[in-house]
């Protein structure tokens, strides 16, 4: 089976100054919103079984972020924080959503909660997984290595090591090989990799990093949402966002509910598929 007849939905574009943002936009459109937002090194294929499950009933929106899926990738574009964080916000208002559940991962949630933050009064409801917004603690050495001068750039741009090893380094069950192809599909040349490079460079870890503003204002942002409900969805055995982001993200949004996954990776939503969108229907059916 192909990736392709995985993902059986129409593509949209949005221009943005760096370029065109493709996403996903199914669903009625005056059904209250499902947002979902990816990371790296993935797409809105990440949200696949979400849109098919609720189309029906929410309008579900999947950007591919500039650089990434089936978006342009600009090679001389910023792919800061704040760059990623605007053109989410620029769709947002181009579509008018409103009555928004915000879903995020990874990378996903800092750029969802900053545009959250910017546009409160759109979002209802929060879904974190697998995610921070907040400076963190340390980076794992496999990731520290692709930020090394020239390493770096040879390993990820030119081995696509980054993408490749995310396709069995994020699960515990393992990707079925469409899956994994559908996860690689964007990711097939030096070119198509831009964005997998520079979001890695553009983890701040000080405040010297030209991010680390911008990550802090999320983080000390966070107080404005905590009165939203919401779910907590965390894979356990993520070596990268580790539970002790979960237990932040428990702190600072205290009404969210808190499922940790003990057989779960970084790719929560692959490992525990089934009880991810059983959370889900439970929480819009509860607070709609």
């Amino acid at each position: 089976m192909s990736w392709r007849s995985l993902f059986p939905f129409a593509s949209h574009t949005l221009d943005t100054p760096g370029g065109r943002l493709r996403y996903l936009d199914e669903g009625p459109r005056d059904a209250p919103v499902l947002l979902c937002v990816h990371g790296n090194p993935t797409w809105s294929f990440l949200w696949r079984d979400v849109v098919s499950e609720f189309r029906a009933s929410h309008r579900v929106v999947a950007p591919d972020h500039l650089g990434c899926g089936l978006s342009d990738k600009p090679q001389n574009w910023g792919y800061r924080l704040a760059d990623h964080i605007d053109n989410l916000g620029r769709l947002i208002e181009n579509l008018d959503l409103q009555r928004i559940t915000l879903l995020v991962h990874d990378w996903g949630g800092p750029i969802g909660l900053g545009a959250a933050l910017a546009e409160p009064a759109r979002v209802e409801r929060l879904v974190i997984t697998n995610t921070g917004a907040f400076p963190a603690p340390g980076m794992p050495a496999r990731i520290a290595a692709c930020r090394l001068p020239l390493l770096g750039p040879l390993a990820v741009r030119g081995f696509n090591a980054f993408s490749w090893a995310a396709t069995f380094m994020t699960t515990v069950r393992g990707l079925p090989p469409d899956v994994a192809e559908g996860y690689l599909y964007p990711y097939r040349s030096w070119a198509d990799r831009v964005a997998v490079q520079r979001f890695v460079e553009d983890i701040p870890l000080d405040p010297g990093h030209p991010s680390w503003p911008t990550l802090v204002g999320i983080a000390e942002g966070l107080q404005r949402l905590a009165d939203r409900p919401g779910l907590i969805l965390w894979g356990e055995q993520d070596w990268c966002f580790t539970p002790w982001f979960r237990r932040e993200f428990e702190r600072r949004l205290p009404r969210l509910a808190s499922h940790p996954f003990a057989d779960a990776g970084h790719l929560v939503i692959e490992d525990a598929r089934g009880r991810v969108l059983g959370l889900l229907h439970e929480l819009l059916d509860t607070t709609a």
